[in-house]
């Protein structure tokens, strides 16, 4: 089902869980320990209600069909794996320095999302 929609649909979708799970994570200070499944699908779920154009474009019948939420869900696994497992820039692990050595902290990032909200954490603490 997911399959056959079309190629702006399931844009829309991948960036929808990007979005919306680099979000939660940034609400939660990037903190595993803080990390809840529920939590997320329920931030998921508010974030495509409001912002997602691609919800109405999708039929009902497929909506509410076990194997679209099948294939959705096997999706998030994909693009939620392929956020965490994306290294760091060069030019964000120098920035990333640079900002430490100013402010004497040591944040620790592992992946190309966490190094984007530490970084921005680090210039909101210089303002």
């Amino acid at each position: 089902m997911y399959k056959q929609l079309s190629s702006g649909v399931k844009i829309s979708i991948t960036r929808s869980i990007s979005t919306s799970f680099e979000a939660y994570l940034a609400s939660i200070g990037w903190d595993e320990e803080k990390f809840s499944m529920e939590d997320y699908m329920a931030s998921w779920q508010n974030y495509f209600k409001e912002n997602a154009a691609w919800i109405d474009k999708i039929p009902a019948d497929i909506l509410l069909s076990t194997e679209f939420h099948e294939e959705i869900a096997k999706k998030m696994d994909e693009v939620i794996s392929k956020i965490l497992n994306e290294e760091p820039t060069e030019k964000q692990k120098k920035e990333i320095a640079k900002l430490q050595k100013k402010l004497g902290t040591n944040f620790k990032f592992d992946c190309k999302a966490e190094a984007a909200y530490v970084e921005q954490l680090l210039k909101d603490k210089l303002k």
